[in-house]
């Protein structure tokens, strides 16, 4: 994958522009500020790389504050500038034109709300429609009509080298917004993956072949390719359409590419050879498979059963032990993937006679394991 970066903006993962940009506005929000006084934010990045993700982690992370979070997912590459001004009609005496508020104006705006205005696309939208954002960016308004005081602006679009639809940011509209690029990292997607219960075949082939997470190249011109978007994609098919690799294999080829779709079909036989996740958690010690690539199926198995029954501390004490017997490479893999299973999980673990002993003995390890 060609490696390109934009120049003099400061590259972020996912996971570390959600507890930057959270703390941000969790900030604003505890002090009681407007939040106009808060930068507008710019995230750029190539298709599929997590950035509406992003927004959508960070509206969640601001739950905690105990506000209603909303969020208003503006596409600009749909819009034209009427369209955010609004249609044109008369008043009451017909001598003056007023503007009817676009329906992305009506948000509530009561004090245990905060509402989130996302303008993505915004590189892909036609200068005309750009120049319309100057107004929201800075001075929050178009036209007649002002957000308001408990709205957060962000806006999110592919770079000029990605050679999607886009075009150059006028520099006057750069100028007022907080830039920030996303970069892809496994080990930061790996975290809301565990949480967001992507399926255990995907997290374990990615753990294995994790360069495969994002194969996004823009000197390529093909029209399948993995990202962390079609990569959740394929989850969800697997989740909820049907669990046989082999039985949707094209749909999976038509998300992330024949070749990558054909390793990851002969990846997954490795689990008809695993050992019986429910006599893991059961206690009863079945074999411990030798094989990379096995181990790396049977972390995503246990991790996926372990998020299933995460309140059942007598199974996951027994699939600890269990895990104790693995080497400790894969034991940190799998036990920091508990960890991820909801926020504060560790302290949940922390109950666990037997997590705490690992953690005594091997826990150095999750500073150098990925």
């Amino acid at each position: 994958m060609a490696d390109v970066k934009l120049t003099n903006v400061p590259t972020m993962t996912v996971d570390g522009l959600v507890d930057a940009l959270s703390n941000m506005y969790s900030q604003a929000i505890k002090k009681g500020l407007p939040f106009k006084t808060v930068p507008s934010v710019m995230l750029w990045g190539p298709p599929g790389v997590g950035k509406s993700q992003a927004v959508r982690q960070i509206a969640k992370r601001l739950e905690q504050t105990g506000k209603k979070i909303a969020v208003t997912d503006v596409r600009l590459l749909l819009f034209n500038p009427i369209d955010l001004r609004g249609i044109p009609t008369a008043n009451a005496d017909k001598t003056l034109a007023v503007w009817l508020k676009p329906q992305i104006f009506r948000m509530d705006e009561s004090e245990n709300t905060v509402n989130i205005l996302f303008l993505d696309e915004i590189s892909a939208a036609p200068q005309s429609v750009q120049a319309a954002a100057y107004q929201i960016t800075l001075d929050r308004t178009v036209g007649e009509h002002r957000l308001p005081d408990n709205c957060i602006v962000m806006a999110a679009g592919n770079r000029m080298t990605d050679k999607s639809v886009t075009y150059r940011m006028p520099k006057a509209l750069s100028n007022r917004l907080l830039h920030i690029e996303v970069e892809s990292s496994f080990a930061s997607w790996r975290s809301w993956a565990v949480e967001s219960g992507i399926n255990e075949k995907v997290l374990g082939f990615l753990a294995f072949r994790s360069t495969y997470l994002m194969g996004f190249d823009p000197a390529v011109d093909d029209l399948a390719f993995a990202t962390p978007r079609s990569w959740e994609m394929v989850s969800n098919l697997l989740n909820n359409i049907n669990p046989d690799v082999d039985a949707i294999y094209p749909l999976i080829a038509g998300l992330v590419g024949t070749g990558v779709a054909i390793e990851f079909r002969t990846w997954t036989k490795v689990y008809k050879d695993l050992p019986s996740v429910e006599d893991i958690f059961n206690g009863k010690q079945p074999h411990m498979p030798t094989g990379t690539d096995a181990l790396y199926a049977l972390c995503s198995t246990m991790t996926a059963y372990a998020r299933a029954h995460k309140d059942d501390l007598r199974r996951i004490t027994n699939s600890i032990t269990y895990a104790d017997r693995m080497p400790p490479d894969f034991s940190t893999v799998l036990l920091r993937d508990y960890m991820y299973i909801e926020r504060d999980y560790k302290l949940k673990l922390m109950q666990i006679p037997q997590f705490s002993r690992w953690l005594s003995t091997k826990g150095s390890l999750l500073n150098g394991n990925s």
